[in-house]
């Protein structure tokens, strides 16, 4: 290769360095190639264009609605534009060059930015419908390239406060009572102002008559005399005018009675009453100052009409209008019902019983009132406020509700024949109506929940079959509570059976025994106590046998058993009689074996069966037979026997013990019967 060759590298990498600095723009090179060879000495020709930096039209504007006379600062913003070093701006209004600004800014910052230009002048009306235009020009690096514009065109909307209000009469600004008026009211500005009538009150505040250009006021009367205020409105101001309206008395004079405001009871009755002075022949009508039905009956005559409202009801709360007319001349009195509802003392409610140291939940009610915007409802305990409460609801619902007060306390022994007290207050100033308080109270009883409840048994609780028992209960508790005896079954239910503090057996029964439950009962609880009563019987239905048979051989095996029908079971004793008395012999579960009986076996066996009521006995005489040899004697029947006494012992121990568990009060010992004594 040449030396004066020279390879040209990262021609391209090196310019993206340098425009490359925002997403928001695009930047070639040509030739795009990324390496270019050239010879030494030749001359190298690189492009490089930019484009995407000026891709938003210019935003104008106005720092308030442009009205004639006053100063208005036009904005002229181009958003996100590089390089803003070339960059110019320049506003107009129509044709004219308001403004020129260019941005000479160094280059070096490398982001596109919002650049602006502001204007402030004052329209004139022959601004009205003149454009103005804010216009963007950006010259970009090659001088030989065209500059790129952009350009934003607004119309100019210019106002005119509204001026020259004029207000005109007809017929007159002094008028009779009865007359009518209409007034007619203009205004110039642009755009067109909208007319606004109002009447100045008392206070300096107006009060809103209508929207419409012409007001007119029909049947006039002198409270409608004073100032009427029209005015002219559009966006940006008002121009007002003031009219003053006389309104003449007639000379005949009106009352209504009771007087200018009643307070009617709901449900009640309410007669209204127009009188006439100083007219011959007047004539009556009644109305509402809202032209609703009167819903009442008329009735007029001579200097009088009364308008009857009966029963009074929601449909009556009205300001009612009697107009009377004598001659040619009109003059009206109005009279405003108002209403309430108090017609009942507040009710006390508790959620249950007072139980000492139980939360309780009382409640005070005031039915069927209305207004309840001023109720008030205070609770007391004794002297001691323990609550109030202000309904404070919004007054223009109209209905009968029922309002209350709820608190939670806890009730002790002291409070006992303490009184609650609820007060309620309607205290309505301008309504005269009687009571405007009412009051109920309650004493508290305080119950105390049974406790303490014990039974003493007389003379034991363990008794001989045929004795008498009495068992008495006692319960502390507030009110006193209420004994209930009842017998506990099998299943575990109880079985009511004498509501008695007292519960007498008077000649008791085996089957009397049991487990006897009493409870003191009042309206806080229930506690309970229960005692286990045992009849005992004497031992009787003694069984005594010897298996296989009272006469054996020697050497056979005999079972002696002795079996008690008693329950409960009985002590069994089995004995042998010898010359010296009787000997106990070692049994189990009443049964008493022989194994290879001897002639000495013979004789009387006794069983003794007792317990601590009484005992009985049963004999019975075995009697052993010799063998005819002396020698050992063995047969297939005596392994039989053998076999069958060991299975029969066994069955009847089994008996025994099932006998045993047979017993309704459970088992028996002397030696248990002994500790229940101690």
């Amino acid at each position: 290769m040449p030396r004066k060759m020279f390879v040209i590298f990262g021609v391209s990498n090196i310019l993206w360095m340098v425009f490359a600095v925002s997403q928001a723009f695009k930047v070639d090179i040509f030739p795009n190639e990324s390496k270019i060879f050239t010879q030494i000495g030749d001359s190298v020709s690189l492009t490089c264009s930019a484009t995407g930096s000026f891709s938003k039209d210019p935003e104008i504007h106005l720092s308030s609605p442009p009205e004639v006379g006053k100063p208005v600062t036009v904005t002229c913003s181009v958003p996100d534009v590089y390089p803003f070093e070339r960059l110019e701006i320049e506003f107009l209004k129509g044709n004219r060059s308001m403004k020129v600004q260019e941005f000479l800014e160094p280059s070096e910052k490398k982001a596109q930015e919002t650049k602006s230009l502001e204007v402030t002048f004052s329209p004139t009306d022959e601004d009205i419908g003149n454009a103005l235009v804010c216009q963007a020009t950006l010259h970009i690096y090659d001088d030989d390239s065209p500059p790129i514009e952009r350009k934003t065109t607004k119309e100019l909307e210019v106002y005119i406060s509204p001026k020259d209000t004029a207000v005109s009469v007809n017929p007159s600004t002094r008028l009779q009572e009865g007359d009518s008026v209409t007034m007619t009211c203009t205004s110039a500005g642009l755009p067109a102002p909208w007319i606004l009538w109002s009447k100045k009150l008392d206070s300096g505040n107006l009060q809103l008559l209508s929207e419409n250009a012409t007001l007119t006021l029909i049947s006039m009367r002198a409270e409608d005399s004073g100032i009427y205020v029209c005015e002219g409105v559009n966006l940006v101001g008002k121009d007002r005018k003031e009219v003053k309206l006389i309104v003449q008395e007639k000379m005949f004079t009106v009352e209504i009675s009771p007087g200018p405001q009643i307070a009617a009871q709901i449900g009640h009755s309410v007669v209204l009453t127009c009188d006439v002075r100083d007219c011959e022949s007047p004539s009556f009508s009644w109305r509402t100052q809202i032209d609703s039905p009167l819903n009442g009956k008329v009735r007029s005559e001579g200097s009088k009409s009364t308008l009857t409202l009966s029963p009074v009801s929601f449909e009556h709360e009205h300001f009612y209008l009697c107009t009377v007319m004598c001659g040619q001349k009109k003059l009206e009195k109005g009279i405003q019902v108002k209403l309430y509802s108090f017609p009942s003392d507040p009710e006390i409610e508790m959620s249950g019983p007072l139980v000492s140291g139980n939360p309780v939940t009382v409640s005070c009610k005031v039915p069927n009132v209305y207004p309840f915007d001023r109720l008030e409802i205070e609770l007391f305990k004794g002297e001691s406020i323990m609550m109030n409460k202000i309904f404070l609801e919004d007054a223009s619902k109209k209905a009968l509700e029922t309002k209350s007060l709820e608190m939670t306390f806890i009730p002790t022994t002291e409070d006992t024949a303490n009184v609650l007290v609820c007060l309620a207050r309607l205290p309505i100033d301008e309504m005269e109506f009687e009571p405007k308080q009412r009051q109920s109270t309650q004493t508290l009883y305080v119950n105390v929940a049974p406790r303490d409840t014990t039974i003493l048994v007389s003379p034991s609780s363990i008794l001989e079959e045929g004795s008498s028992v009495n068992m008495t209960c006692s319960s502390n508790g507030l009110p006193a509570p209420k004994i209930l005896w009842s017998r506990q079954l099998s299943n575990g239910n109880l079985q009511p059976i004498s509501e008695n503090a007292t519960l007498t057996f008077m000649s008791t029964k085996m089957e009397d025994s049991g487990i006897y439950v009493c409870e003191g009962i009042n309206q806080a609880g229930i506690s309970r106590k229960e005692v286990k009563l045992i009849i005992q019987v004497a031992p009787k239905d003694i069984q005594l046998t010897a298996f296989p048979s009272e006469s054996v051989k020697e050497g056979d095996t005999v079972i002696i058993s002795c079996i008690c029908g008693n329950v409960p079971p009985t002590l069994i004793i089995l004995k042998k009689k010898a010359e010296t008395g009787y000997t106990v012999l070692k049994s189990t579960g009443g049964a008493y074996t022989i194994h290879r009986a001897q002639l000495e076996d013979a004789g009387v066996y006794q069983c003794e069966s007792k317990n601590e009521v009484g005992s009985q006995l049963r004999s019975l005489t075995l009697d052993v037979k010799g063998r005819e040899s002396n020698k050992d004697y063995f047969s297939p029947e005596f392994l039989v026997l053998y076999c069958a006494s060991a299975l029969i012992l066994t069955a009847i121990g089994m008996v025994t013990y099932f006998a045993r568990k047979a017993n309704m009060t459970g088992s028996y010992s002397l030696v248990e019967a002994q500790r229940t004594k101690v």
